[in-house]
């Protein structure tokens, strides 16, 4: 069925039960997963104190970033799940077409994420990439939503 799943992580609750339903499917179907982590500078803008203090920003954020994939990695072995993992960097473009293209470039046959479930105001200044990336992908999508999101 699926051969290989795109798991877009970002640290949140949300994308941790994307990958917990990821393993799931990965298990029973031999599935391998295709872990991504996008470092992504849209959140924290450019106005920093100094040049010093946004490199200290950006070693956290690189540090954080390979911690997330390693707990990944662990978690998918500890589950007999194979993986590869990515991290791309300040992407040019927006982070859901970077999921839409690994998918792609991958062979990726499903994406498996999740969604903060934001409305509202918070919706409209922070726009989907959940949204984006079932508009724009190749493969199936499998939103997956954290029990404890508030709609």
């Amino acid at each position: 069925m699926y051969r290989k799943i795109l798991v877009p992580l970002d640290g949140s609750p949300t994308a941790a039960r994307g990958l917990e339903e990821a393993l799931g499917l990965a298990r029973v179907t031999g599935s391998s997963l295709a872990l991504l982590h996008v470092m992504d500078i849209m959140p924290f803008g450019m106005d920093v104190a100094s040049g010093e203090a946004w490199e200290l920003m950006i070693e956290s954020l690189r540090t954080s970033g390979q911690s997330l994939l390693e707990q990944a990695r662990t978690a998918a072995r500890e589950h007999g799940v194979a993986t590869t993992d990515k991290m791309v960097e300040f992407p040019s473009s927006r982070v859901a077409d970077v999921i839409v293209d690994e998918a792609r470039d991958q062979g990726c046959d499903l994406i498996v994420m999740g969604t903060h479930g934001r409305r509202g105001f918070q919706h409209a200044m922070l726009g989907s990439d959940v949204e984006r990336v079932l508009r724009m992908s190749p493969v199936p999508v499998l939103v997956v939503r954290h029990p404890d999101a508030h709609a």
